[in-house]
């Protein structure tokens, strides 16, 4: 299988890893340390090698940070994570609700005499150093850059770095050649005044050169660094012998070098040579002295805007991914409660993907939660966790799939058995939530922090409300988390259209259940309307997902008309889509899940 069930770390590990680190930190003069949830590369996600904060504290969450002092050690979390930590750290941790309580802050209460506090230059962006330096001006506590990280030295069986074969992605999905966007960008680059661009996002490095790897779980990924130059050209720092027999399609403009040489290679750039200050380490920077010119990472905003090809190779990996999660659904309401555990749902689930050819991996490990554990947002189940599905319990069940056309990702809740009253209702505030974002028209040059709350009005007008964004970017046959777009009151990018972004409300009730509805969408120039402004340029949604939404907690009364005809209409359109793709036993079913309210 994709994915594993194995518990990945304990909570009674940590405090003698701690302890450990605590003798390096004393060895080399430091009151503390950051141990963040980064690579060199600032992706989401990372590999088992750069897994240090779980290694350290037990918390396998995909954001946070560690800071280890000598007499306290804060896991810092957001909203999404508040209750995953509670059960994964052990009492020697200190759960903090950040962004709430700022690292600066918490420092500054934790310090008030001042200190010295290490960071690994690699693992952290220049925005993140700039700011909490600025933040801790006159305090007395410093930020240190380390040689070498302590934690790595305490790592004894630390895993081996990622070793796995690239993949030329081919220009039928990519829809524009490597060659043609490495001129396009150098364009960029060159108007702003910049030699060169440093790339450390192995996403854009990917996206770039119509390449895929496989070095960090369910992401198409290989990691490696970049440097873009103003007439073209690349050189790619990325181990060689992942490139085997890729020559010919790296063109005669890209250059393979070792990896250990980047560093030395950005250093010796004439200026100016761009960094992305939210995502280059801020050793970079430093390096480059004045050399170094701000500006983002050039790939980021062309990958976000998905072209004619990328759009239609995503709305067909969704029909086929739609089609598997009807085949799943169809067999598990065949099941009697009682008689089927989380887990049995995840393989299930992948068993039905799998029978596509196109998949490669999937895109992120299934969250498969019922009752209480619902309300972890970002569960992940282990043979530890694994519950049996009970009557009158809500299953929530989110997964993606990564094919060759397309990156997947799809939540629906579901009853087991006869749901409690006020289960349905939140359902019903969080389907309102997600019908009023789906219909939404809005004037061009919005972002997303403009429209988001639209999402939630339903909860909010009830006294309810979630810890996560209303969604957020999706890639390519690329990580199913992508910025800079994002449905979230944080986010100021403006949505254009051929962005991808999840719609995915939902509502948590810890230690009893949890919702989320999610579809994916696609940004798109909104249809005429009589009265529209002739002047004015209006967006809307175009759907990716198509699966039954689950009609059992739906309170219909609650339900206005034209959200009802919303819902009647999209369950017309699954019907019509999805039908032709599944079995006999399983259009049965959807006839039956996708009839009118």
């Amino acid at each position: 299988m994709f994915q594993t069930f194995d518990v990945t770390a304990r909570p009674d590990q940590g405090p003698p890893r701690l302890a450990a680190l605590r003798a390096e930190l004393t060895a080399l003069g430091l009151d503390g340390m950051i141990v963040p949830r980064a690579d060199a590369h600032q992706g989401e996600y990372v590999a088992a090698r750069d897994a240090r904060l779980a290694w350290l504290t037990g918390f396998t969450g995909s954001a946070g940070f560690c800071v280890a002092l000598t007499d306290i050690a804060g896991v810092f979390v957001d909203g999404r994570y508040r209750t995953q930590v509670k059960a994964q750290v052990a009492a020697d941790f200190t759960p903090v609700p950040w962004p709430d309580i700022r690292l600066h802050d918490w420092l500054k209460d934790k310090l008030p005499a001042g200190g010295k506090v290490g960071f690994d230059p690699w693992l952290h962006t220049i925005q993140e150093i700039e700011m909490t330096r600025a933040a801790l001006e006159g305090t007395g506590i410093q930020l240190v850059p380390l040689d070498g990280n302590p934690v790595d030295r305490i790592w004894t069986d630390r895993p081996a770095p990622p070793s796995a074969p690239v993949r030329a992605h081919p220009l039928e999905f990519a829809g524009e050649s490597a060659a043609d966007k490495r001129a396009r960008l150098a364009a960029v680059v060159q108007a702003a005044g910049h030699r060169a661009a440093a790339l450390t996002l192995p996403d854009s490095i990917m996206w770039l050169l119509n390449i895929r790897g496989s070095d960090v779980e369910h992401n198409p990924v290989a990691q490696g660094f970049a440097i873009l130059h103003d007439n073209g050209d690349v050189d790619l720092f990325m181990a060689p012998e992942k490139l085997d027999g890729l020559g010919d399609h790296l063109g005669a403009g890209v250059t393979v070098h070792d990896p250990d040489a980047f560093l030395e290679a950005v250093g010796a750039l004439p200026g100016p040579v761009r960094l992305d200050r939210g995502s280059a380490p801020w050793l970079l920077a430093d390096r480059l002295g004045d050399r170094a010119a701000m500006g983002e990472d050039p790939c980021v905003m062309p990958k976000a805007v998905k072209n004619k090809a990328e759009i239609a190779g995503a709305a067909a990996a969704h029909l086929r991914d739609g089609a598997a999660m009807v085949e799943l659904l169809a067999w598990l309401d065949a099941q009697a409660p009682g008689t089927t555990s989380e887990i049995d749902v995840v393989k299930k689930l992948e068993l039905c993907r799998r029978q596509d050819n196109a998949l490669q991996e999937i895109s992120f490990d299934t969250i498969s939660g019922s009752g209480p554990n619902g309300a972890i947002m970002h569960y992940r189940v282990t043979e530890e966790t694994d519950r049996t599905l009970q009557e009158g319990e809500l299953l929530v069940l989110d997964s993606g799939g990564q094919y060759l056309d397309g990156t997947t990702d799809i939540t629906r809740t579901i009853a087991i058995g006869a749901p409690p009253r006020e289960a349905a209702e939140a359902f019903t505030r969080v389907l309102q939530g997600m019908i009023a974002m789906s219909r939404l028209i809005w004037p061009k040059g919005l972002a997303g922090r403009d429209i988001e709350a639209i999402g939630r009005m339903p909860l909010w007008l009830a006294g309810q409300d979630f810890n996560h964004g209303l969604g957020h970017g999706v890639g390519a046959y690329m990580s199913v988390h992508e910025g800079p777009q994002r449905l979230s009151r944080v986010s100021t990018v403006p949505l254009e259209p051929g962005m991808i972004l999840s719609n995915e409300p939902g509502y948590y009730r810890e230690g009893a259940f949890g919702i989320r509805i999610e579809n994916l969408l696609v940004v798109e120039p909104a249809p005429d309307l009589p009265t529209a402004d002739p002047e004015r340029e209006m967006l809307t949604w175009m759907t990716l997902t198509y699966v039954p939404i689950d009609r059992r907690l739906i309170v219909v009364d609650m339900l206005t008309r034209a959200e009802r005809g919303w819902l009647d209409t999209y369950h017309a359109d699954v019907a019509r889509l999805i039908g032709p793709r599944v079995g006999d036993q399983a259009r049965l079913w959807l006839d039956a899940a996708t009839q009118p309210l």
